[in-house]
């Protein structure tokens, strides 16, 4: 499900983009704002935007290119692909500025909407899968990427979760619950305090999953139904 969210202070154009987006083949989720304020406070996080770089100053003064420079300087939230719709093209440099996907002139032509939005739905689309192939964390001050085909398992300490990799062991905080829901499919719960790749699972006994790099991790009663499921799926899926 795609979250588009447009952001214009005139009622008829929201509404006017919002027909336009149904009439694409798309399954999505849409929310209408009317001021930057309205937007930002919202808290919600939204996979594109319709942005009117001519948005009129809100309460705290903050106009579209306020607001788009305020979202790419949230580096700790979502970042959505933004795209401007501005009835002036001399704005439409300053959208580089912040990164901007690409901008429509008002009015909007039909033919040349649709041809943005598919570019951007296939960019959403595809940096969503290539998520699904990466596992982001906040280590050392900074937010890592590492490929999930790089971890062999995933160890519940206390607060922090110890990654073992093929790079060596990575600490860093996060709740084995949430990265449970978050990989599902790719890794498995075995043990209250143990998450592993199945893509690495060599055999396995009653009581324990021995890995391809020779680790051995214990494995729960409780869990081994749903361990066993959940590989044999694996790797029929993986072939």
């Amino acid at each position: 499900m795609i979250k588009i969210a447009i952001c214009d202070d005139e009622k008829n154009i929201r509404s006017y983009l919002t027909s336009l987006i149904r009439e694409q083949d798309a399954e999505c989720e849409m929310s209408e704002y009317a001021s930057a304020d309205e937007f930002l406070s919202s808290g919600m996080e939204h996979d594109l935007l319709f942005l009117d770089i001519g948005l009129k100053e809100s309460a705290s003064g903050m106009d579209g290119m306020g607001m788009a420079r305020r979202i790419r300087d949230m580096g700790q939230i979502k970042q959505p692909l933004i795209i401007f719709v501005t009835g002036y093209e001399k704005y439409v440099y300053d959208a580089f500025d912040v990164d901007a996907f690409q901008y429509l002139v008002k009015p909007v032509d039909e033919q040349k909407f649709a041809e943005v939005f598919t570019r951007a739905l296939d960019k959403v689309l595809s940096e969503a899968e290539q998520k699904k192939k990466t596992l982001v964390i906040q280590y050392a001050g900074a937010y890592k990427a590492i490929p999930l085909e790089n971890i062999y398992y995933m160890e519940s300490q206390g607060h922090k979760i110890v990654l073992d990799t093929k790079d060596g062991k990575l600490e860093y905080y996060a709740k084995i619950g949430e990265l449970e829901e978050e990989l599902q499919g790719r890794f498995c719960r075995i043990h209250k305090g143990y998450l592993a790749n199945l893509s690495y699972v060599e055999e396995y006994s009653r009581t324990e999953a021995i890995l391809t790099n020779g680790d051995k991790l214990p494995l729960s009663k409780y869990k081994y139904g749903s361990f066993v499921k959940a590989y044999l799926n694996f790797m029929q899926r993986e072939g």
